[in-house]
């Protein structure tokens, strides 16, 4: 097949089967990852359907308005546009988030930090939960999702992000249980608010490795991404002032890159966290660190 932009061929004669496999011949040259499935989301997206009905309708033919629609969403994708952003969703524990160039892409690792999190909480008890640098608010969202009794609070930096934590916590339901302040980590609190247990996805990539990060990575809010020099600035101050923060007894889980896992440890235990442990993603890379406040007395 010619390297050539669908449109370019009479309408009827591109169907979902002859574009699928252009599209992914032509993503996997530009070195697009998981090209046909990239492909297949684009087009879902663009047909309003699931990844499911295109393969039942795979001969039918689209039209010049489909294919121009789609034709834009392939040059945005192979300019490094991620493909969360060009399709305005993310699934993340089972739910579809809104997500755009204000927030993160919610990663399937981060799941990891939902899960550390549930494993201390009873579904049906009452509990207190913060999300720390909270960005498109899956994990808030997914707190109160998973646990009915609970209460959840979350913070980010940027205003943008809480906007679009707030839709997404009204679009799946939890909007009233999840609230969602503008501020540096633990400063919109009340100050006398403690919590069950803390999350928090913080950007922990050191500055140095930013400029070599995939396109699509850097089209993310560097906000979100740039720890510091050793990617840690954040993870200090959130652990410094989690203590003060957790109820006895509370857990405080943080996502880390694969390089962290010791360091965060020990600013753990010097702050006085009890049971510390390092937990790894599927990958068996270090993924999070967890920890325990003390109980009183």
């Amino acid at each position: 097949m010619r390297d050539e932009q669908p449109a370019a061929a009479p309408a009827d004669a591109w169907t979902i089967r002859r574009v699928l496999g252009w599209t992914a011949q032509h993503f996997e040259k530009k070195q697009i990852d998981s090209p046909r499935l990239t492909a297949e989301v684009l087009l879902a997206h663009v047909l309003g359907c699931d990844r499911i009905r295109l393969y039942v309708d795979l001969d039918r033919p689209l039209s010049k308005q489909e294919l121009a629609a789609y034709r834009g969403l392939i040059e945005r994708r192979v300019q490094g546009e991620p493909t969360a952003y060009l399709t305005g969703t993310r699934d993340f524990y089972g739910r579809a988030f809104r997500v755009d160039a204000r927030v993160l892409i919610p990663r399937p690792e981060t799941e990891l930090l939902v899960e550390a999190i549930l494993r201390h909480i009873p579904k049906d008890a009452p509990a207190r939960l913060l999300d720390l640098c909270s960005g498109s608010g899956c994990v808030a969202v997914t707190f109160a999702a998973e646990r009915p009794q609970a209460s959840v609070w979350a913070t980010d930096l940027s205003g943008d992000a809480c906007a679009v934590a707030r839709e997404n916590a009204e679009a799946l339901g939890v909007g009233a249980r999840v609230t969602i302040r503008t501020g540096d980590l633990f400063e919109p609190l009340p100050p006398d608010a403690r919590f069950d247990a803390i999350a928090a996805n913080p950007p922990y990539i050191p500055s140095a490795e930013i400029p070599g990060l995939m396109i699509e990575v850097r089209k993310e809010p560097l906000l979100a991404l740039d720890g510091g020099e050793d990617g840690l600035r954040v993870i200090r101050r959130i652990v410094a002032g989690a203590r003060d923060r957790l109820k006895p007894g509370g857990v405080l889980a943080i996502e880390i890159t694969e390089h962290q896992g010791e360091a965060v440890a020990q600013l753990f235990g010097a702050a006085g966290f009890e049971a510390v442990r390092v937990e790894k993603d599927l990958a068996r890379l270090d993924r999070l660190v967890v920890g325990t406040a003390p109980q009183a007395g």
